[in-house]
């Protein structure tokens, strides 16, 4: 059974790594809150979206999962509220934005309330994620069986939460880094919005995939 255990928890790391660095709405959402709101902020996102993904690895392990791959209706309505909520976010890339010194300007309330939805936009990316959904599902089914202890089951999911921190919290540094920073600023309102056509793009593509 260990040697079922340890080859399993390779397959998972090398399947998590590979799913977190390929291109999807978190790594949009993170480019969009690290260059438009900065690095405080961005990593706030970076947290929403390793919650986000503890939500799924819980509901998962509690059998919740059954419940969505059984009952379509379930997976249909997080697809569609899903792409609402990325269409939304890639609509916003295209508003004014207050920017981090008038809201430091603003006082201690308003720089919390920024931070909770920074941190908002990340978790709800990530929880209302059809693809994500599917994607725990079929690497839980495929790695966790009755004899799987519990202990090592909660452990692959705050392995899985943890590699999502911590890549997208460097992608934070590396975006807000003075080099890059500067380099981004000087075509900063270009990028936001090709952030937000890209998002609205994943929004567009999520709602019609059928």
């Amino acid at each position: 059974m260990n040697y079922f255990i340890d080859s399993n928890l390779m397959l998972v790391g090398m399947v998590t790594v590979l799913a977190v660095v390929s291109p999807g709405p978190d790594f949009a959402i993170i480019v969009r809150n690290g260059l438009r709101f900065g690095r405080k902020l961005g990593l706030a996102t970076a947290a929403g979206i390793a919650c986000g993904v503890i939500v799924h690895t819980t509901y998962i392990l509690l059998g919740l999962g059954y419940v969505v791959a059984t009952f379509s209706w379930v997976l249909e309505a997080i697809r569609y509220a899903g792409a609402a909520y990325l269409i939304w976010l890639g609509i916003s890339s295209f508003l004014p934005s207050e920017t981090t010194e008038e809201l430091n300007g603003e006082g201690q309330c308003i720089a919390s309330c920024s931070t909770v939805t920074a941190f908002r936009n990340g978790f709800m990316c990530n929880v209302l994620n059809p693809k994500t959904i599917c994607f725990f599902m079929a690497l839980f089914t495929q790695v966790v069986n009755p004899e799987t202890p519990v202990s090592v089951q909660v452990g692959i999911g705050l392995f899985v939460s943890l590699t999502h921190l911590l890549w997208f919290s460097f992608v934070v540094f590396v975006l807000t880094a003075p080099g890059p920073l500067k380099l981004f600023n000087s075509c900063k309102k270009g990028i936001e919005k090709a952030v937000g056509v890209c998002m609205l793009g994943l929004g567009a593509k999520i709602a019609f995939d059928g």
